[in-house]
């Protein structure tokens, strides 16, 4: 009888026999955000952002399919809602305003001016929208 090599087991993951190269590449997002620009902040921006961290706080331990969920309803409840409930559409994307124009605020020192036309446009839009559900208009 033939003498019996010892072959090392295979895992079928590893691949060639070997031994892996770990390649460090810099980790690029798909999307680079802006470099935090060093800013001053003012004794009342350092009070809103003191007051804000615990509700970030709460707000980042949820998780994000629920964050998702709720502004999404809030969104649609507050479109569909028309008639003598038009009001209560009012308040849903009210809500949603605050809680967009909240965000804009906290991350305003951040963004580029672009960024920041964007997000101030859309929170004008639901309260624009808001507008007009209040009045019968929409």
């Amino acid at each position: 009888m033939a003498a019996k090599k010892n072959k090392p087991k295979k895992s079928g993951v590893r691949g060639p026999s070997m031994p892996q190269q770990r390649v460090s590449r810099p980790s690029s997002p798909a999307h680079p955000s802006p470099a935090p620009r060093d800013y001053v902040r003012s004794p009342r921006r350092a009070a809103f952002e003191r007051w804000s961290f615990p509700y970030m706080a709460r707000l980042t331990a949820l998780p994000r399919w629920l964050l998702i969920i709720a502004i999404g309803s809030s969104l649609l409840l507050g479109l569909v809602l028309s008639g003598s409930f038009g009001w209560l559409g009012a308040i849903f994307l009210l809500v949603l305003a605050a809680f967009l124009g909240w965000l804009l605020a906290l991350s305003w020192p951040l963004l580029s001016g672009g960024r920041r036309f964007m997000r101030l446009l859309v929170v004008a839009a639901l309260i624009g929208l808001a507008y007009l559900k209040i009045t019968g208009q929409l």
